[in-house]
């Protein structure tokens, strides 16, 4: 295995949303906007979501370009194709 793809055992990968973030970045935002107490975490959800069809959509469309890597014009073509499905 190449050293570029393995992953240090000694990093800890946070396993809490930033939930006190999300807070204040709404408060700032929007301070208005009244959520209910576990509003932050399905934001957080929403864009975990979104983030992981991205990466999918993405690695097909690197993929279907014979490319074994994902570039920049791979995420702004499946940034397209999922902001076209959602509206329609």
């Amino acid at each position: 295995m190449a050293p570029s793809t393995t992953v240090s055992q000694r990093k800890k990968i946070k396993r809490k949303a930033p939930r006190g973030f999300l807070k204040r970045v709404f408060k700032r935002q929007k301070p208005h906007l009244c959520l209910e107490t576990s509003g932050d975490l399905l934001v957080h959800l929403n864009c975990l979501l979104f983030v992981q069809r991205l990466a999918e959509e993405s690695r097909m469309s690197a993929f279907e370009n014979k490319c074994g890597v994902i570039k920049k014009e791979h995420v702004q073509a499946a940034a397209k194709v999922i902001l076209k499905k959602s509206r329609g």
